[in-house]
């Protein structure tokens, strides 16, 4: 796995990738005691608040940020997008309302918004081999999971020292030297087409929506994303209500059970390049959305029976599982959008993934609180499964297997002569030949599983 960071550029980004991530996470920890200190017991509303504002500005700005900036080169775009976040971090000490966290948050999350999609959209560009970008997902999957086990480590570990807000100066640090990394790594050259050139303000915007909307594999990762945030959710929000309400164990306990969590996804990550070699995206996907289903409605039948000393194993089995699950549908993710998207929309394509992934969550937290609020932790973990099921099966029935890429295709609107038909041969009312498919301005429709 690690034979990708000898690629000199992707090596730069990923560095940079994990510093930011660490400083993120010193900030998480950081904004909670800030959160503390100006509105006391109150904290937990602000913080739930801000994560509210954070889901708004990821499902709401990624798409309207790629189209705004689509004539950028992503050097300074992803740049400007850290300078942006290390100025809010180090804001972020000085503010003593409410509301300037709320307006800080909204800023910092516009950025991430800016930088996510540009950065994930340079990968396949960098390593466009499929087994070297297969890699350089599942090292992605793996920093992600190890942020969430270190960063709260560290954290306790500065705070023996320090105040809480030195722990911003770290974010400010992490941004500043992913910036600095950027600046000094490598990109391979692009530019739009004359098309995108020429496309409208809203044709640019809702482009990788349509795109989604059209690409039947694309269509069936909504479904997949859908069933990982139920499972998700659960973990998230109601780790600390099943252990320290529904078995009684101590707070101490609370990591462990994250911690089984991340564990799984981490051991998915580190298997996933081989297994997908081997199996494929689509023989690996789908059984893990219908099996983060079927977790979830044992978890609400263990949940109604009485708890037990093997009650606390099983949990931290099902969390294990719910990683596991998780990590295997979100990590090819980027495959699927590499092998559904010309070079010009990968940007396009990634904005409309990380909208749409982050809406959601943003359908699945709230109900997995409210609703395990108000109706039980076993009420709740059922309609979390019904979702996650229904999401599986709307995933098998979109995603039509096989699924080659080369399509054979028939062109009814280009005249003889198009650069396009150079290899193709006249059938009846058009032009038909096979090249590998994505929608594109050539091609707006997905072809009938039947053309030959």
């Amino acid at each position: 796995m690690l034979s990708v960071l000898r690629n000199r550029g992707y090596r730069r980004l990923f560095t940079g990738q994990v510093i930011a991530l660490v400083g993120t996470g010193l900030a998480t920890v950081a904004l909670s005691l800030l959160a503390y200190d100006i509105a006391g017991s109150d904290a937990g509303s602000v913080l739930g608040t801000a994560l509210a504002i954070k889901m708004v500005a990821y499902v709401g700005l990624a798409p309207v940020i790629s189209a705004l900036a689509h004539r950028l080169p992503p050097r300074p775009l992803l740049v400007g997008a850290d300078l942006v976040r290390a100025a809010v971090a180090l804001a972020l000490p000085f503010v003593g309302e409410v509301w300037q966290v709320y307006l800080l948050i909204f800023v910092l999350q516009a950025a991430s918004a800016t930088f996510t999609p540009a950065f994930q959209s340079l990968i396949p560009k960098l390593l466009p081999a499929e087994n070297d970008y297969t890699q350089a997902l599942s090292l992605s999957r793996l920093a992600y999971d190890l942020e969430i086990l270190f960063s709260p480590l560290l954290a306790a570990a500065l705070l023996r020292w320090i105040t809480y807000n030195w722990l911003f100066l770290g974010t400010v640090v992490g941004f500043l030297a992913s910036a600095a990394l950027v600046l000094s790594a490598a990109f391979p050259k692009s530019s739009p087409g004359p098309a995108e050139e020429a496309a409208s303000f809203m044709a640019r915007a809702t482009r990788g929506t349509r795109l989604f909307l059209a690409t039947p594999r694309l269509r069936a990762l909504l479904g997949l994303t859908l069933a990982v945030a139920a499972g998700g959710s659960m973990v998230m929000v109601n780790t600390i209500v099943y252990v320290r309400e529904h078995l009684g164990r101590a707070a101490s306990d609370v990591p462990v059970a994250l911690g089984a969590y991340g564990a799984g996804s981490i051991l998915a990550a580190l298997l996933l390049p081989r297994l997908l070699r081997r199996a494929g995206d689509r023989a690996l996907m789908l059984p893990a959305a219908f099996t983060s289903a079927g977790l979830l409605i044992a978890l609400a039948a263990v949940t109604w029976t009485r708890p037990g000393g093997w009650t606390w194993p099983v949990l931290l089995a099902a969390w294990a599982a719910f990683g596991v699950t998780e990590s295997v549908i979100m990590t090819p993710t980027g495959r699927l959008i590499r092998r559904s998207a010309a070079p010009a929309d990968l940007t396009a394509a990634f904005a409309t993934q990380f909208s749409l992934s982050h809406g959601c969550w943003l359908v699945t937290y709230p109900l997995a609180g409210w609703l395990g609020a108000t109706a039980g932790l076993a009420s709740v973990a059922l309609v979390l499964g019904l979702v996650a099921l229904g999401a599986a099966v709307a995933a098998w029935r979109l995603w039509p297997a096989p699924d080659p890429s080369r399509l054979p295709h028939l062109h009814t609107a280009l005249e003889h002569g198009h650069p396009h038909l150079a290899d193709a041969h006249h059938v009846g009312p058009g032009w038909r030949h096979t090249h590998d498919f994505v929608i594109d301005d050539l091609h707006e429709r997905w072809p009938l599983r039947t053309a030959v």
